[in-house]
């Protein structure tokens, strides 16, 4: 099986939820905290190609406004700079495995990913 990667900020309790799902169940995985090892544009593009959506709709809605940044307009490159640039705005966690993803808000989405034990 191929490892899983967890991109996570240790803050967010969606994140720790789903670390504790991880653990829980027994599986092999790898913790990147974006914020201090930020994403690249490159791989952020690509998670967003493995996790099958756009780039707006990573973008957390709340977090953007409170930046008063206007998303909504901008093109995809655009969208995926800032939120390199911004990492909080990027919904989380996000969980990698070969060519998939997923955004893991929902613990029963998380076990989904992984599979049975």
């Amino acid at each position: 099986m191929e490892e899983i990667v967890i991109y996570e900020k240790p803050t967010c309790s969606k994140c720790r939820v789903a670390i504790q799902a991880l653990d829980k169940s027994g599986v092999a995985y790898r913790k990147v905290r974006y914020h201090d090892t930020p994403l690249t544009k490159k791989k952020l593009k690509e998670l967003i190609a493995k996790l099958k959506i756009s780039p707006r709709e990573l973008v957390r809605a709340d977090d953007a406004r409170d930046l008063k940044i206007d998303y909504k307009n901008l093109n995809d490159d655009e969208v995926i700079g800032l939120m390199v640039k911004y990492p909080d705005l990027m919904q989380r966690p996000i969980l990698e495995r070969g060519s998939t993803a997923i955004v893991g808000r929902l613990p029963e989405r998380i076990l989904e990913f992984i599979g049975p034990a």
